[in-house]
């Protein structure tokens, strides 16, 4: 039986999509959103939640009583973090660890005193960008291509899989985030709770408030629609760079898969994301942006490529396409399309978000 979801980080972009999801899905449960409302845009998503039935409660991970305020729940889907991989390298990292590090334990513990599960979606910037960075790769007129032949183990054509080596710098980000990996681990073995990683690449769909370090997809279709400057940032400026994007509610597919089947996924990690199949670079992405939305926009060319960014990543999907027989349905055209048609109905409320800051947009 299953009565009650926690969704931490529950009106950000991911959180709110799965949360209205699960109204979706489940209709006799109570769906519980916690947030503290600390990225811009979040606060547009109190009212979709509680409209259609979700309860919202303004709370933060870092304290243990606004956690303690939820109640008893069967499943927490942990979705909060602070979710920019450029996070402490400018600036004091103390939010980020505080989030993401005494946040991930103060989650654990609220599952372990109710003996609950929970899917904590972790990252691909868990693995080290010195590695992904030395990958043998050609280069096309568009793209980045990964060679089938690699000299690391868990890299091929189809992508990185949950083999590739964690040994190595990969931002304080990502650090937190693998951190948090081994934490549930241990939690699971020491205390009998039940959990899923999720290690996931880019995830983009509508509602999602892109800024200039986290959510380029949403950023870029935005910049197009609002008619905004672009730049391709690093590796020559030739926008060659490749990431593979999963659709939000593919995301949602999965997790509903998951919490059915954790007999069979406990302790399980799973590289998640569009792969090969759904994977664009900056340039092939700008061309379908004008494509979808009738638009042109200006793009610089800023050819030095900064400390966090990696050439090429790509989720092999294939262990947890085997294990749950899932795979992503919604490709890179619906992406942006859906994207597009979101903006335009709600630019009103969006368009002073998008256009708040720098308006050029490198690539995660």
């Amino acid at each position: 039986m299953m009565n009650t979801i926690l969704i931490t980080g529950g009106a950000g972009f991911v959180g709110a999509n799965l949360a209205l999801g699960m109204t979706e899905r489940f209709s006799n449960i109570r769906v519980v959103a916690l947030d503290n409302l600390h990225r811009r845009g979040s606060e547009l998503n109190i009212e979709r939640l509680r409209a259609h039935g979700v309860t919202f409660l303004h709370g933060d991970v870092r304290i243990k009583d606004d956690l303690q305020a939820v109640g008893e729940f069967d499943w927490m889907i942990e979705c909060s973090a602070e979710p920019s991989a450029a996070a402490g390298h400018r600036g004091s990292p103390s939010y980020l660890i505080g989030s993401n590090l005494v946040g991930m334990l103060n989650c654990l513990e609220a599952v372990r005193e109710r003996g609950a599960g929970m899917i904590f979606l972790s990252t691909s910037r868990v693995y080290p960008i010195p590695t992904l960075s030395k990958l043998a790769i050609t280069e096309t007129d568009t793209r980045f291509v990964l060679q089938e032949d690699q000299d690391v183990t868990g890299a091929s054509s189809r992508g990185i899989a949950e083999r590739f080596p964690l040994d190595g710098r990969r931002t304080l980000y990502g650090a937190t985030k693998l951190c948090g990996e081994i934490m549930l681990q241990e939690y699971i073995a020491a205390h009998d709770v039940r959990g899923v990683v999720n290690r996931c690449g880019t995830i983009a769909g509508p509602w999602q408030m892109g800024k200039v370090d986290q959510g380029f997809v949403s950023l870029w279709v935005a910049a197009h629609t609002l008619e905004l400057s672009l730049a391709y940032s690093g590796y020559g400026g030739t926008g060659k760079q490749v990431r593979d994007v999963l659709h939000i509610t593919d995301l949602l597919d999965l997790i509903v898969l998951e919490m059915a089947q954790i007999d069979h996924c406990n302790t399980e990690v799973f590289n998640v994301g569009g792969g090969l199949a759904f994977s664009t670079s900056l340039r092939e992405l700008t061309a379908l942006c004008e494509e979808v939305t009738g638009k042109r926009t200006s793009i610089a060319s800023e050819p030095d490529t900064g400390e966090t960014d990696v050439p090429i990543y790509i989720s092999d999907t294939g262990k947890v396409s085997s294990k749950l027989q899932w795979a992503p349905k919604r490709g890179i055209e619906e992406i942006v399309s859906d994207i597009h048609s979101w903006i335009v109905s709600a630019r009103d409320k969006v368009e002073a978000i998008f256009t708040d800051g720098s308006q050029r947009i490198p690539a995660k």
